[in-house]
C-alpha cells in the first residue's frame, strides 16, 4: 500500500494528530483502515516492523490522536487540559511500549499496535510536559490546523511545512503582488 503521509510538524505525537486534516473544513481523516495506521506507524520512523492492525486497533488510535490534539489545543490556548483527553493519553502511555533492540543490521524495533500507540503516547506526553511545549503554533493556512514545533530561529516560522503549506502560500502571495504591479510601459 502506498501512502503519503506529511512528518513536518516536529514531533511524531504532533504528526499522529494531523492525521485528521483541515479539521475545521473537510476534516479529512488519513487513517482510513487498519493498514492506514501501520503504515503510518513504519513510515513515522517510531517503529521498524508492526503486526498487522484491527479496526480496534484504528478506533483505539483515533481516540488517542483526538486527546493528543485536545491536549495541544488546550495548552496552546493556556486553558487547563480536558479531564477526559487527559485520561485517555495518561492511559495509552502507561501502556507497555515499543522497544528497540539491537540486531546485526543495528537498532530495531518490532512492536503491535498497542505498543506502537503507547510510544505515540509517551511523546505527547514528553511533549506536552517539556521544553518544546512552549514552541507549540498552528499553521497560518487558514484549512491547516496542523500545530509544529517551531525551532526555527526567532520563532519565526508561520507553516508547518513549506513543502505542504508554506509553497502554496508564497506562490499566491506572488501572484497577489504581481497583479497589484503597475504595469510598466515600454517606450
Amino acid at each position: 500500500m502506498t501512502s503519503r503521509h506529511v512528518f513536518v510538524c516536529g514531533d511524531p505525537a504532533l504528526d499522529f494528530a494531523a492525521t485528521l486534516r483541515a479539521r475545521r473544513s473537510s476534516g479529512t481523516e488519513v487513517l482510513t483502515a487498519p493498514a492506514q495506521l501501520e503504515s503510518w506507524y513504519l513510515a513515522s520512523g517510531l517503529v521498524d516492523s508492526i503486526s498487522p492492525c484491527t479496526e480496534a486497533d484504528l478506533e483505539r488510535a483515533r481516540i488517542v490522536r483526538e486527546a493528543v490534539y485536545q491536549l495541544v489545543t488546550d495548552l496552546r490556548h493556556g486553558r487547563p487540559y480536558g479531564e477526559t483527553a487527559l485520561d485517555v493519553v495518561n492511559e495509552a502511555a502507561r501502556r507497555p511500549a515499543a522497544q528497540p533492540q539491537l540486531a546485526p543490521p543495528g537498532r530495531l524495533t518490532t512492536a503491535t499496535p498497542q505498543e506502537a500507540l503507547s510510544t505515540v503516547a509517551r511523546r505527547a506526553v514528553e511533549l506536552l510536559g517539556g521544553p518544546d511545549a512552549r514552541l507549540l503554533k498552528e499553521c497560518g493556512n487558514p484549512e491547516c490546523t496542523r500545530v509544529y514545533v517551531d525551532r526555527s530561529r526567532g520563532a519565526r516560522r508561520h507553516w508547518c511545512g513549506m513543502e505542504s503549506c508554506g509553497n502554496r502560500f508564497k506562490a499566491a502571495a506572488y501572484r497577489a503582488r504581481k497583479r497589484q504591479a503597475p504595469a510598466l510601459t515600454v517606450r
